[in-house]
């Protein structure tokens, strides 16, 4: 089956970047959108980045659009989220989602800390 392993949160200091990684296997990386979320302690999952599965289109929250970039190596099957400018109302653990058909798989999560 489907499943996704994700790397490259940690702390980061304001104004600083990330990329977090979201390898996947058990199935071609170019049938699959993809998907970047991330949770706050006590708030919902929170949409922030997707994109299609050949890369041709991606989409981004009001609130990341400009910092962030979603992009996919279909080859390396790796998927990423290039954070950039990033400020402490990002810290959350950010989660990596694949949907295929009816068919949604989601990584374990990686925390991301924004902090001095």
């Amino acid at each position: 089956q489907v499943q996704l392993v994700e790397s490259g949160g940690g702390l980061v200091q304001p104004g600083g970047s990330l990329r977090l990684s979201c390898v996947v296997s058990g199935r071609p990386l170019n049938q699959l959108y993809m998907y970047w979320f991330r949770q706050a302690p006590g708030k919902e999952r929170e949409l922030v980045a997707g994109i299609t599965p050949e890369g041709r289109r991606k989409n981004y929250s009001d609130s990341v659009r400009g910092r962030f970039t979603i992009s996919r190596d279909n080859a390396m099957k790796t998927v990423y989220l290039q954070m950039n400018n990033l400020a402490p109302q990002d810290t959350a653990v950010y989660f990596c989602k694949a949907n295929y058909g009816s068919a949604a798989v989601w990584g374990q999560g990686t925390q991301v800390t924004v902090s001095s």
